[in-house]
């Protein structure tokens, strides 16, 4: 892997990518496949935060759309996000990799809470920090959780890996001739309401400057050609 151009980041990857090529849950040697994808990062002298969806395992929003409470859902979907960290934490300490979980919602018994500055030391000392439970509160996103925390650590930038190689102008499942922008300002990603992150959490990068970097993490190798700069990406950031 080239040198990164980076010296912190966070890595936000969505709960369905767990799943692997499964209907639901976590697959556990695609799993240890991503670990192996932040070990090679980190070895590079990257100091990593890691950011989990849950939607492999509860979707807050959907289970609103069905009738539950919405808080309610919101709570069920931030204990799902705690099930991955720990599952990633897993795959990453079988790698010798150092690693800390710190949930946005205190449970002493299983992780860390949330403490920047502890979280900080994790980091200098070569530590991989997985941020769990979102925000801690409900109506917010693990997309919101990651930009707050990768605001909140003063990152170079937001990586986000999902199953899309990129930002398109249309879903490009269901539209053949949508076309994939290699860089996109972030007003006009809010205001054309392009489907890369919440609006919440894209002002909120717009706001401290963090760029976006959207990338499939389902391509192995993936990760290491983006942080060389290389790779198919989008990159979210201030205009011309």
């Amino acid at each position: 892997m080239s040198s990164p151009r980076y010296k912190r980041i966070l890595l936000k990857l969505s709960g369905e990518v767990l799943m692997g090529n499964q209907q639901f849950g976590i697959d556990p040697d695609f799993v240890a496949e991503l670990a192996r994808e932040v070990r090679d990062a980190r070895d590079t002298g990257l100091e990593i935060c890691l950011v989990i969806g849950g939607g492999n395992i509860f979707r807050g929003m959907a289970g609103a759309a069905r009738g539950m409470d919405r808080a309610q859902a919101d709570y069920m979907g931030m204990l799902a996000t705690v099930m991955n960290a720990l599952a990633m934490q897993n795959a990453l300490e079988q790698l010798g990799v150092h690693t800390r979980v710190q949930s946005a919602v205190q449970m002493d018994t299983v992780c860390e809470p949330v403490i920047r500055r502890r979280a900080e030391r994790h980091l200098e000392k070569g530590r991989v920090v997985i941020f769990a439970a979102g925000v801690g509160s409900p109506y917010f996103t693990t997309d919101s959780g990651a930009a707050l925390r990768a605001a909140e650590m003063k990152c170079d930038v937001l990586l986000k890996g999902t199953s899309v190689d990129g930002v398109y102008d249309a879903d490009p499942k269901a539209n053949s001739q949508a076309k994939r922008y290699e860089t996109v300002d972030y007003d006009t990603v809010l205001a054309e309401n392009l489907k890369v992150m919440d609006a919440s959490a894209v002002a909120l990068c717009r706001d401290n400057n963090i760029p976006i970097v959207v990338f499939s993490i389902r391509e192995k190798g993936n990760l290491a050609r983006v942080l060389a700069g290389g790779g198919v990406k989008t990159i979210v950031q201030k205009g011309a």
